[in-house]
């Protein structure tokens, strides 16, 4: 089964054009993805393309959710051998988003860093 990492992910969703390297790679990561063929993607590079959609590229969070859905809901896309339901993963991964984002402010605030 072959692993898929964020940059493939960001790739296949994500139309940057300004990127010449993204532009080069996304007919792979297209011809990977829509391959039919058995692939998975770890929680860990989900919550990372997460924070790439949001904090690099400034996907709005209904973006952001579909995107989410879209991935979760592929059948020969296994993630980390999970099995909950592509709603109740997507709600966690908001939540997460939301806790992460109050950690991340809160050891901004405490270590000075403005």
């Amino acid at each position: 089964m072959i692993g898929l990492d964020t940059n493939i992910l960001a790739r296949y969703y994500i139309e940057d054009e300004a990127d010449a390297e993204a532009r080069r790679q996304r007919p792979k990561a297209r011809r990977l993805i829509e391959s039919g063929k058995p692939l998975m993607v770890c929680k860990t590079v989900i919550l990372e393309f997460e924070w790439v959609m949001r904090g690099y590229y400034h996907l709005e969070r209904h973006e952001t959710i579909a995107v989410l859905r879209h991935l979760l809901t592929q059948p020969h896309i296994e993630i980390d051998h999970g099995s909950a339901s592509p709603k109740a993963y997507t709600a966690a991964l908001i939540a997460l988003r939301a806790q992460a984002s109050i950690c991340s402010g809160s050891s901004s605030r405490n270590s000075g860093a403005v």
